[in-house]
């Protein structure tokens, strides 16, 4: 059987959005169980191909960290089944009535939330995202388009059959939840520009996708991921209070993007704060980059530290790896900040609350945080369930992407026989 152009991909697509938009909540959550019962029925196929992808990542010399994120395991294929199951609790934000009023002409007016239709979303290295996406698509009446990365090939054919079959036991258009497996990048630009049946493109991945996306795309782009993100010390902050704080926004997960990367500390607290933190981290392998003045103050704790470079600062590290710098104060910091920011998780900690105040009001990005880890800056631990993606633009959508940013609304007008003057 021929592979499916991806034009006959998007035409499918666009058919099963359709049926998709009006379909019942019951019958969505009804059509997400059958999927984790498909993942967990289809275990044994679906961990054999990816088994196949980790052996070519390895040949291919694909680092540590790009592996863990690509290798399924049985625990994580269940964890993947059990998230499904999770999304079947959450909302379904398709059909709500809001921004409801009355014109003084008797006209009733509300906003009702419906699908945006066809998404496409680009990725890479991570089988789990492949489902993720699939499932809240469907929680939200959307038909899907995948394409991950060339390293996931067989993992995600396998476990996008798995979904396939599991939409056409509950009734719904298999069509729904489509994958490109072609690894050239002629698709890629094939689906970013077919803007007759696709609606919406997510990518998921470094700045370069991101980058290459806005390029070649004749449909509205949601970008983010990409986190430079920053954490200012100011003079009044608890030390005890912040060393947690700094451990966890770098070690829990350095190669997320929400990860801290640069931290920018006032100079009056530096040479209390500076080498207990570069004690706390030199324990568990990071690598610090320090501007002249933050150097040694942090050298007599770390070995691991070598001189900043400009292009650290702009740097996006994804490992065990922290820029530092000194700064005058808060204006210092705000600076610092604005300039090398990617929009995406920013932080303060302080005990003054006008200096709080102020970081939220000037750090423009998707998420600020006061007295607490960047890590935050995600739908579960906002109590949104899952995600689809972190956006850092300025549109609908902003931070984590959960079920209703996956929505758009359309006005609804009542009258009785109203006619413009």
């Amino acid at each position: 059987m021929d592979t499916p152009s991806v034009q006959a991909l998007g035409q499918r697509a666009k058919a099963a959005a359709r049926s998709l938009a009006t379909v019942s909540t019951v019958t969505k959550n009804t059509a997400l169980q059958a999927i984790a019962a498909q993942l967990r029925a289809d275990m044994d196929a679906i961990l054999a191909a990816n088994e196949q992808d980790v052996a070519d990542a390895r040949t291919n010399g694909l680092s540590a960290a790009l592996i863990d994120r690509l290798r399924l395991t049985p625990e994580r294929l269940q964890a993947i089944a059990a998230d499904v199951e999770h999304v079947i609790t959450l909302a379904d934000p398709v059909g709500e009535r809001f921004d409801v009023r009355m014109l003084p002409n008797g006209l009733h007016l509300h906003r009702r939330r419906v699908p945006i239709g066809v998404v496409g979303v680009i990725y890479e290295s991570r089988p789990n995202v492949t489902v993720d996406v699939a499932c809240l698509c469907l929680k939200t009446g959307n038909a899907v388009i995948l394409r991950g990365g060339k390293e996931t090939t067989r993992s995600n054919a396998v476990l996008v059959a798995a979904i396939r079959r599991a939409l056409a036991t509950a009734g719904l258009p298999d069509d729904a939840v489509q994958v490109i497996t072609d690894p050239s990048r002629e698709r890629v630009v094939e689906l970013l520009r077919m803007d007759q049946y696709v609606d919406m493109i997510i990518p998921r991945g470094g700045a370069g996708l991101h980058q290459f996306c806005r390029e070649h795309a004749t449909i509205p782009v949601i970008t983010g991921g990409v986190g430079v993100c920053h954490m200012f010390v100011d003079a009044t902050a608890n030390i005890e209070q912040a060393l947690p704080v700094i451990h966890n926004a770098k070690v829990q997960r350095p190669s997320a993007c929400n990860a801290l990367d640069t931290l920018l500390v006032e100079r009056v607290i530096a040479p209390q704060l500076l080498p207990r933190v570069a004690a706390d981290l030199a324990a568990v392998g990071v690598e610090l980059r320090a501007d002249a003045e933050a150097f040694p103050l942090l050298s007599t704790a770390a070995p691991n530290i070598v001189p900043a470079t400009a292009s650290d600062w702009n740097t996006e590290f994804l490992a065990l790896v922290l820029a530092v710098r000194v700064v005058d104060g808060l204006d210092e910091a705000l600076e610092h900040i604005w300039r090398y920011s990617t929009g995406h998780s920013d932080a303060i900690l302080t005990t003054d609350a006008s200096a709080a105040a102020r970081f939220i009001e000037e750090v423009d990005s998707a998420a600020v945080f006061v007295n607490a880890s960047t890590r935050f800056n995600d739908g579960g631990q906002f109590g949104l369930g899952a995600e689809v993606a972190v956006s850092t633009q300025k549109t609908h959508a902003r931070g984590p992407m959960a079920l209703q940013e996956l929505t758009t609304y359309k006005w609804v007008v009542e009258g009785n026989g109203h006619v413009r003057p």
